[in-house]
């Protein structure tokens, strides 16, 4: 049995408590607010979950082991958190049979969609639909407070809230006040705050979201669409639909930038009126807009993604990457485990 301390309770720290619980591993999760905490950058209504990467089929299989274990996971954690709704992707005509060639040679279902099947989504000139069908929304805070709820059940864990951890080394954890805890093996997971404890090279970024009700005539047809990327007249514009409590979330990479920390302040209008002139959805005007947020992440300064790094012997470092970070969270967790099985053996 070894011992991991886990800074950060997110979705990549919690599920990786919960993977290294179940390997039979000591787990203490140390976080500098609440457990879940509504200042994480997984804390948020949902968050899209795909499995097709364009061009790339190693990342393509990487994410169909993770949406695999996602299903195993929501019956594990015995909460409803997945709505399979599928993700639709804009392409130019003469790409989408590519796309959608390289989908069914990874083993994926996908179906080509004219933009006539999705009115209220707004399609570039000469642009079609690619659906994944194995894809969807995984509702993020009720993923975070099942797994909460589960590792408090658990004897091999400890969740330790309002613990701020000021230095990370091999062997030990510094926290506020004092106190130090020993472990075998240190997962720092702390988003947009890891570089403060780790030596990684990340870039920090602000994205700005809308969150809409749509009018109530469309109500019943938002409820079964898909999840949608590339869209708008350039193509950056996203979404993620309503539905079991969730609003119509709008955003696009037009309306990302980079920032040097999370507590820079600037106004919400100028960017919410950017993002609703985006043609993210038809007739934008009719729907109403609830909330405006201004959401953080930290991206690998080289790669521009998700990283998973020994930045030291036995301390990893994960710089998670907005919703792509979230979905691929069983597969850092399967990482971490693997690393404390390899400390056993050369134990």
């Amino acid at each position: 049995m070894a011992r991991i301390v886990i800074v950060g309770a997110g979705v990549t720290g919690l599920v990786t408590a919960v993977e290294c619980a179940l390997a039979g591993h000591r787990v203490t999760v140390l976080d500098r607010g609440s457990i879940p905490s509504p200042v994480s950058t997984s804390f948020d209504q949902h968050r899209a979950i795909r499995t097709f990467v364009p061009d790339d089929v190693d990342a393509t299989l990487g994410r169909i082991a993770a949406h695999r274990r996602w299903l195993e996971l929501e019956s594990l954690l015995d909460t409803r958190f997945y709505r399979r709704v599928g993700i639709v992707t804009a392409w130019p005509r003469a790409l989408a049979a590519v796309m959608a060639g390289q989908a069914v040679a990874c083993g994926l279902p996908v179906e080509t969609l004219e933009p006539e099947k999705l009115p209220h989504l707004a399609f570039a000139d000469d642009a079609v639909g690619v659906l994944e069908v194995d894809a969807g929304v995984l509702l993020a805070t009720r993923v975070l407070v099942a797994a909460v709820r589960w590792l408090i059940e658990h004897p091999l864990v400890s969740l330790r809230p309002n613990s701020r951890v000021t230095a990370v080394d091999t062997g030990r954890v510094c926290v506020e006040g004092g106190g130090t805890v020993r472990a075998d093996l240190v997962l720092v997971a702390e988003g947009p705050w890891t570089a403060e404890l780790v030596d990684v090279p990340v870039r920090l970024f602000r994205q700005t979201m809308v969150y809409l009700r749509p009018p109530e005539p469309l109500m019943r047809w938002w409820e079964t669409a898909p999840g949608a990327g590339r869209l708008g007249d350039d193509g950056r514009a996203w979404l993620l639909p309503p539905g079991d409590g969730t609003l119509l979330k709008i955003s696009s990479d037009a309306v990302c930038r980079e920032v040097e920390s999370v507590d820079s302040a600037e106004p919400y209008q100028d960017w919410a009126e950017q993002l609703l002139a985006a043609s993210v959805v038809s007739d934008v005007d009719r729907y109403t807009v609830v909330a405006v947020k201004h959401c953080h992440y930290a991206a690998d300064a080289v790669t521009g993604g998700a990283r998973l790094t020994e930045v030291a012997p036995a301390v990893w470092a994960r710089a998670a990457c907005g919703g792509s970070g979230f979905a691929s969270a069983p597969l850092v967790a399967a990482r971490i485990v693997g690393a404390l099985g390899a400390l056993g053996e050369a134990a």
